[in-house]
């Protein structure tokens, strides 16, 4: 570029190659109207600066980095009268903050934008991703005591999902266990409900399962259910 003056922008939003950079620090030292630029754009894009408080993904900085390159600030006109050099002086004055304002509104959009935790399946628990599974399957069944209990199975997921309603807590020295019921009809593990939890979790992958089982046994469980409280079997299994 044969003007250097009007690298002054560019060199503020650090957008010069090591090249142009070194080549217009030599330049600004003895340039008091580009110092001047350099400062004033600085102080703006650090005031506006406070409210952007979500780093924009590399390919927009990359992006206004690249486009202010070939947006310069006008460079130093000489005044043939008054008026003139007080009109360039007012727009030199304002350009700098034109362009602060320009690239923060950018950066400020794609940082509203750009959110990659919304939407995103992968923020949210298990147990979360296999109820929001709308092809989910769902079995019902009424416990003693006027409680129900669902158990929501993803195939999407491999997982299972137990629900109550009006679930009392298991009776002292008791906890709940879950059990899923394999293609050999054994019955297997898949974790405990000490206080008869109203969401949770089963352990294992629950796509071969035929039933999901719920039991009272001692506490820190059972190898095998012994006091059965309910049976979910499930329709294709």
């Amino acid at each position: 570029m044969s003007d250097i003056h009007a690298l002054s922008g560019a060199y503020a939003v650090d957008a010069l190659d090591d090249v142009e950079r070194a080549g217009f620090e030599r330049h600004l030292s003895g340039c008091a109207t580009c110092r001047a630029e350099v400062a004033s754009l600085r102080e703006a894009t650090a005031a506006m600066g406070d409210d952007v408080a979500i780093a924009p993904p590399p390919e927009l900085r990359a992006a206004v980095l690249d486009g202010i390159t070939r947006v310069r600030p006008l460079p130093p006109i000489v005044a043939t009268n008054h008026r003139a050099d007080a009109g360039t002086s007012s727009r030199r004055r304002w350009f700098p903050v034109l362009v602060a304002a320009v690239v923060l509104a950018l950066v400020a959009v794609g940082a509203a934008v750009w959110q990659p935790w919304q939407n995103d399946s992968t923020q949210l628990t298990a147990a979360e991703r296999v109820l929001a599974d709308t092809s989910a399957q769902r079995v019902s069944h009424e416990l003693p005591g006027g409680a129900t209990a669902t158990i929501v199975r993803s195939t999407k997921e491999h997982r299972a999902v137990i629900v109550t309603e009006n679930m009392a807590a298991p009776p002292a020295g008791k906890v709940y266990q879950l059990w899923l019921q394999t293609p050999d009809q054994d019955m297997v593990s898949a974790g405990l409900m000490p206080d008869g939890a109203t969401t949770a979790l089963l352990d294992g992958d629950a796509d071969e399962a035929l039933a999901v089982g719920l039991s009272l046994e001692p506490e820190g469980g059972s190898p095998q259910p012994t006091e059965v409280v309910a049976l979910f079997p499930f329709e294709d299994a």
